[in-house]
């Protein structure tokens, strides 16, 4: 089964072909790191791990890449306001990020370059942009791109620029030297106190999109596979990327553009300015981090998912049934001989379309009711078959991999009962039943279900889980 991607440049989903046979590089554009990564992020972050892992379980060698931006108008305010030096503050962060990912159960970059670490391909770029009539200097000694020389810019965002420059006197004030309000900064004129680095138009720092053009190309060459981000960043970010690498080198920036669908809340995009905003940690304090994962990976990556505690919730209910299905065998084992199956071909077909993860864990679901029903008729052979299935196929999304008892009886609040308190509870309504006190033993049951635990009486004995 062949894969097919939509790229956003042309709009179209079409088969997947490596500019080297076996091989992918993949740019994904990271975090500018002053604060912590919210919501927003971990749907880029899962997105793109998912894509990475499946590229890699179909046979590619992968070249994931993915930036970090450690110097930024934000980063620099940031940093006076804490009174710390950037340094320091853009360490603590790239260190919580890390944290952040790790515990949502992505894998780390193959690369991960730093913006300051890439000061000198930047410069080399905006030179060849200037000496290509690209770019220039302005009165104020801040160095633009000239959008009006690059035919095609507006390309992937569908925009023309003849339209955008409608109304847009707004956005230039008096004091603006550009040649056109669309213009873009390449290079920055250092302010008093602000960091900054020697170049041919005096010391400065660089403009935010020629980062990622002098990274992913230092990276990965002057073209790749694919480049990924957020929805929000086709413009002006990855306009501005194509504009800067296509001009400067002529040829085809990225084969691919794949973009990840906003998260709402509500119904209206989460922003810091609607108060509707979540870091990962605040969301991972009332919630277990696979089921985050889980709730990101329950819809297709490019369609705007809804964030609610709701969705969290009915979430957390939706993957305590796989691994419900999972929890009575002490050891599944990952067999890829299961990929060659009806259902291993139709979870292939799946995340071949697009990584339609939605569509894959339909697949999963359906397994699990296999192996309930085997576990039923008492065919513990066919029970564990499916359940190997289930694990194998799970993997490449990395859910339904942990111990299915610690899942399932993890507590992220301190206030529920103990599992020391549960069990006490447990021997408790054994000894009820044993005593054939079954008023006792059921009253036990509805106090420890109003608690959020849930007992299953089997042949094995009796389980619980927290719901």
């Amino acid at each position: 089964m062949t894969l097919h991607l939509y790229d956003t440049l042309t709009a179209q989903k079409r088969p997947f072909t490596p500019i080297h046979e076996g091989k992918v590089g993949i740019y994904v554009c990271g975090m500018t790191v002053y604060d912590y990564c919210h919501i927003g992020h971990a749907r880029v972050m899962v997105g793109f791990d998912v894509i990475v892992r499946w590229l890699r379980q179909i046979g590619y060698e992968v070249n994931y890449v993915r930036n970090i931006t450690d110097i930024d108008d934000k980063i620099i305010k940031r940093a006076n306001e804490n009174g710390e030096s950037i340094g320091d503050l853009t360490e603590r962060f790239i260190k919580a990020m890390h944290q952040d990912a790790d515990a949502l159960g992505c894998v780390r970059p193959d690369s991960e370059p730093r913006a300051t670490e890439h000061i000198s391909q930047m410069l080399e770029m905006i030179t060849t942009l200037q000496n290509k009539d690209l770019a220039y200097q302005g009165q104020g000694g801040d160095v633009y791109y000239a959008v009006d020389k690059f035919p095609s810019y507006g390309k992937l965002s569908k925009r023309k620029l003849a339209d955008m420059q409608a109304g847009a006197s707004e956005r230039v004030g008096e004091s603006d030297d550009k040649h056109n309000p669309f213009d873009f900064v390449l290079w920055k004129s250092a302010k008093p106190s602000e960091p900054h680095w020697d170049s041919p138009w005096g010391v400065g720092r660089p403009g935010w999109h020629i980062e990622c053009s002098a990274m992913s190309t230092c990276c990965l060459g002057e073209s790749f596979d694919i480049h990924g981000g957020g929805h929000d960043l086709q413009f002006p970010h990855h306009e501005n990327e194509i504009a800067q690498s296509e001009g400067a080198t002529g040829k085809t920036y990225a084969n691919n553009w794949l973009h990840v669908g906003f998260v709402n809340v509500d119904g209206e995009k989460m922003s810091k300015s609607l108060n509707n905003f979540f870091t990962i940690r605040e969301v991972m304090a009332d919630f277990h981090a696979e089921t985050i994962r889980f709730f990101i990976l329950s819809s297709h990556y490019r369609s705007p998912i809804n964030f609610s505690d709701t969705a969290l919730k009915e979430a957390h209910t939706a993957l305590s049934r796989l691994y419900h299905a999972l929890k009575s065998f002490e050891r599944v084992v990952i067999d890829d001989g299961v990929w060659d199956s009806e259902y291993g071909q139709a979870f292939t077909q799946a995340m071949n379309d697009d990584f339609n993860t939605a569509k894959a864990m339909s697949v999963l679901f359906g397994l699990a009711g296999e192996v309930n029903k085997a576990i039923k008729a008492g065919d513990d052979k066919q029970a564990l078959y499916f359940a190997t299935m289930l694990k194998t196929l799970a993997y490449p999304l990395n859910i339904a991999q942990q111990n299915p008892s610690e899942f399932l009886q993890a507590s992220l609040s301190d206030d529920g009962l103990s599992q020391e308190e549960i069990l006490a509870k447990i021997d408790a309504r054994n000894q009820a039943k044993a005593d054939k006190n079954y008023a006792l033993a059921d009253q036990i049951r509805a106090e420890l279900k109003e608690q959020g635990i849930e007992l299953e009486d089997s042949r094995a004995g009796t389980t619980w889980r927290r719901v």
